[in-house]
C-alpha cells in the first residue's frame, strides 16, 4: 500500500503507490487519526515529565548500530550522579534489557511484538504505559532506547525532549540522503564505531556532507562503544542538553 508521510512542520501527505495496493482517502484519514492520537498522547508525556521534572532522550538508531552497547556505557557514568530510567523497546525478548539490567538503571520494557511482525518503532501510548511504571517523582532523566529502525522511529513523538541518534559507520556514507526523515530529526548523531575506520573504505567526511545537507544543525560525535573512545563526550553532551 501506499506510504503516508509526515514532513517536519508537520504536513502529511500519501505518496505514490506503486504496488498493487491502493491508498484511498479512508486510509489517510485513519493515520492522519493515528498521528492526532498519538501527539496527543505525546503532549501528556511530556506534562507528566515536566511536572516530575525530569528529562526524556529517544534514542534511535538501525539494528546493529551499538544502540543497547553505548547505552550500557552511559549508565555506567551517568547513574554515578544522575537517577535514570529507561523504556527498553524491543519487538520481541528482553534480551536488551537483561543487558542494562544492574547498571543503577530502573528498566521498563516494552515488546511491541503483537501479530505480523509486530510494531517497528515506540509510539506515545506504548512509552505512557511504560512511564507509569516508572518512579517518575525519584528521577532525573528517562532513556527512551526505540526499536531498531532508520524510519518509522523518527515519524512519532513519544514525549521526549531531545532525540539522539546513532550511525555506525559500517552502514555507509549515503544513509542521510537515504533515510532523511531520521537524520533530520536527530538534534545530535553519535558517529559509532570509528575504531573501525582504519579497516573500512568508508568516508566519514563525505558522511558529514550529506548529513550537513539533511540536518546542518545536528551536533556530531565520534565514539566507539566497543573501545570507550567518545563515551565520556556523549554523556557531556546528554548532561548540557538536560541543564
Amino acid at each position: 500500500m501506499g506510504r503516508f508521510h509526515r514532513h517536519d512542520d508537520g504536513t502529511e501527505h500519501a505518496h505514490a503507490d506503486h504496488s498493487s495496493y491502493g491508498t484511498g482517502s479512508e486510509r489517510v484519514e485513519v493515520l492522519d487519526r493515528i498521528f492526532e492520537e498519538n501527539d496527543h498522547c505525546a503532549a501528556h508525556n511530556r506534562e507528566d515529565l515536566a511536572r516530575a521534572g525530569v528529562f526524556a532522550v529517544n534514542l534511535m538508531s538501525s539494528p546493529g548500530a551499538g544502540k543497547t552497547t553505548l547505552l550500557a556505557l552511559m549508565l555506567e557514568r551517568l547513574t554515578r550522579a544522575l537517577r535514570i530510567g529507561v523504556v527498553e523497546g524491543d519487538i520481541e525478548t528482553s534480551l536488551d534489557a537483561d543487558r542494562l539490567a544492574g547498571l543503577g538503571a530502573v528498566v521498563e520494557l516494552i515488546n511491541t511484538g503483537n501479530g505480523f511482525g509486530g510494531e517497528c518503532h515506540l509510539d506515545a501510548p506504548m512509552v505512557r504505559r511504560a512511564l507509569t511504571r516508572l518512579p517518575l517523582d525519584e528521577l532525573d532523566l528517562v532513556l527512551i532506547e526505540n526499536v531498531g529502525n532508520l524510519v518509522c522511529p523518527a515519524e512519532f513523538d513519544v514525549g521526549e525532549h531531545t532525540r539522539a541518534m546513532i550511525y555506525a559507520v559500517t552502514e555507509g556514507e549515503d544513509k542521510p540522503l537515504k533515510y532523511p526523515v531520521m537524520f533530520r530529526s536527530a538534534d545530535v548523531v553519535f558517529v559509532n564505531k570509528v575504531d573501525l575506520l582504519p579497516h573500512l573504505d568508508v568516508d566519514l567526511g563525505l558522511f558529514r556532507d550529506n548529513l550537513r545537507r539533511v540536518n546542518p544543525s545536528a551536533t556530531v560525535l565520534e565514539v566507539s562503544a566497543r573501545t570507550g573512545q567518545g563515551v565520556d563526550g556523549c554523556c557531556a553532551w546528554l548532561v548540557d542538553r538536560m541543564a
